[in-house]
């Protein structure tokens, strides 16, 4: 007889479906509502619905996320990218160097925080080098899947998959997984994949403006100098051979060279060691001149560049401002505010000569690069109005640089030899950003997931339920009776392809967590090793390229690279069919 416990768990299993699939509510309001009817009728115990917050392995998704973002603040990454690519120029050599190096580093950080650092630095990279950012921007998420589902701690995935580990009561001695346990389909698969992504791209993606270069916010152009440093590697080299004057959105008006001006700048004019570059420019391109290693310098800055923080505003003069008739040089704005004028714009107006020598009217915006007392200096000042900040910097020293990037990789050494747990040495990785004053007590909740850790709990609650109703045990069965005359390789491709219909219906988190309990249900009952199953549906989860809601770096990517769902179905789903096959060979060689 069926128990009325089993049928409102299915009923419950129904509404979860439905309400995702047709985006009525969200996955966390969802997972509440479904947890709560569930509790109110008696299925669940309260304790049983929040032993979650005390369950280690979700802390530590938290923490790792939470150590991610601190990372993704300051321009450590930045910087490791652009020492790798400052010298490439071609789309093949971009995308080859790129996918290897996201999949490496994503392996230890998570891939979100990697591709939400990235993204802004391969868009523009694209602008620099008139490559369509559509030709990147899906490579760079995929290289980030393939190097976060290699490791327990590159994907929320993988962590949500462990905390469920953790708490399932059916099986009470299956130990966590481990760091490199995923290893055995990942690595093969970054290599694989990074293959295909090479050889795929260019034929696949769509050649497609990114959305934002239609929108006219930040699309000013500006006028600025730039000086050629003492030890640039321009000096000696035609305008032809530096590559500046194909900058997308950078044009070069004049050169002034000690006492002379050249204008309408021939290519073949060749550059000297203190040569000013008057430019005109897209406020983003001007932003990244300060932190690109282009061997320019802008002039106004060269102090301030010597800070550990700094950002980029956009301000307009007001009517009755001090400013107005002034030059640049003689407003003393950076002894008033802290902060260095590095381009003007007026609109419907060419601005010539330095910019230093340039008098200020009402309705200039300024570009400004800002010293940490700006803020503070500017909270009366009836000169201008803010419009916008562009651009953040944070600068780090060397050394704890080398502190917050070898203690990430010790921690993760020492955890995979069981010498201290990977949640204690995280947390220590954290106090020390805190220490080091990257990051502070007051930021730190401010970078908390509190949407996830709470589908997490949920996600564990509802798994409880399943197996206590039965409902894991009658979807267990189905999938026996379906799947098994192919043999336990037959049942790890039910179990991944289910999760991967799921992961496209209702998103990777709900999938996991409704098909997790039939996977540990169908090991339980085949008497084997239930590893090979948890971890089918943790890349199945993970994996599938096919789909922009299929994985949030994919969302993430959908927009700025003008996708549509046939964009990412064409080069998607033969990587999706390639990951799958490695995943349920591999996993069948080494635990069948």
């Amino acid at each position: 007889m069926v128990s009325p416990d089993l049928i409102l768990v299915f009923i419950v299993l129904a509404f979860i479906l439905f309400t995702l699939y047709n985006k009525l509510l969200g996955i966390s309001f969802t997972f509440l509502i479904s947890v709560i009817v569930l509790g109110v009728f008696g299925i669940l115990t309260p304790a049983e619905i929040i032993s979650g917050f005390g369950n280690e392995q979700v802390a530590l998704v938290i923490l790792i996320l939470l150590y991610g973002e601190v990372l993704r603040k300051t321009s450590i990454i930045e910087n490791a990218f652009d020492r790798i690519f400052r010298k490439v120029k071609t789309y093949r050599g971009f995308l080859s160097r790129m996918v290897f190096f996201i999949a490496a580093i994503s392996t230890i950080i998570s891939n979100t925080s990697l591709v939400a650092v990235l993204m802004p630095y391969v868009h523009g990279w694209s602008k620099r080098n008139n490559v369509y950012p559509s030709r990147l921007l899906i490579p760079l998420s995929y290289a980030a899947i393939l190097g976060g589902t290699a490791t327990l701690i590159g994907t929320s995935t993988n962590m949500i998959i462990n905390s469920m580990v953790e708490e399932q009561t059916l099986l009470p001695d299956l130990p966590p997984l481990q760091i490199f346990d995923f290893a055995w389909v990942g690595i093969p698969m970054i290599f694989l994949g990074a293959l295909y992504l090479i050889l795929a791209s260019k034929p696949l993606l769509p050649l497609k403006k990114a959305i934002t270069d239609d929108l006219q916010t930040h699309n000013r152009e500006y006028v600025v100098e730039a000086r050629v440093k003492a030890n640039s590697h321009l000096i000696g080299k035609t305008l032809a051979e530096t590559g500046l004057t194909e900058i997308k959105g950078l044009k070069l008006l004049a050169i002034l060279r000690k006492s002379f001006k050249i204008t309408s700048v021939p290519s073949d004019v060749m550059l000297d060691k203190g040569d000013i570059l008057i430019f005109t420019g897209e406020t983003k391109i001007i932003a990244d001149l300060i932190t690109t290693n282009s061997g320019l310098v802008l002039p106004e800055i060269d102090m301030l560049t010597k800070m550990k923080k700094a950002e980029v505003f956009e301000v307009v003069i007001s009517q009755n401002s001090s400013l107005i008739d002034k030059t640049v040089h003689d407003s003393n704005f950076r002894g008033i505010y802290d902060a260095a004028i590095i381009a003007v714009h007026r609109n419907g107006e060419r601005i010539e000569g330095k910019l230093g020598n340039v008098e200020l009217k009402a309705g200039d915006v300024l570009l400004l690069f800002t010293g940490e007392n700006f803020v503070s200096r500017t909270a009366d000042t009836n000169d201008f109005y803010f419009i916008s900040k562009v651009k953040e910097y944070m600068k780090l020293e060397g050394w704890k640089t080398a502190i917050l990037v070898g203690g990430a990789l010790l921690v993760i050494l020492l955890a995979a030899l069981h010498v201290i747990s990977l949640f204690l040495g995280i947390t220590f990785m954290v106090l020390t950003a805190m220490v080091l004053k990257v990051t502070s007590p007051k930021e730190i909740p401010g970078s908390i997931d509190y949407n996830l850790a709470l589908v997490i709990v949920l996600s564990l609650a509802l798994g409880t339920a399943m197996i206590k109703s039965g409902a894991a045990t009658i979807l267990a069965n189905g999938m026996l009776s379906a799947f098994l005359p192919m043999g336990k390789a037959g049942v790890l491709f039910g179990i991944y392809l289910i999760t991967v219909v799921l992961t496209v219906t209702v998103t990777s988190k709900a999938a996991i967590a409704l098909v997790f309990p039939v996977a540990l249900t169908i090991a339980y009952k085949l008497g084997v090793n239930p590893v090979p199953f948890i971890m089918s549906v943790s890349f199945a989860g993970a994996c599938t390229f096919f789909a922009p809601h299929g994985y949030v770096t994919n969302l993430m990517v959908s927009g700025p690279g003008g996708y549509s769902f046939r964009d990412f179905l064409k080069i998607g789903f033969p990587l999706t069919i390639l990951y799958m096959i490695v995943a349920i060979s591999m996993l069948s060689l080494i635990y069948f």
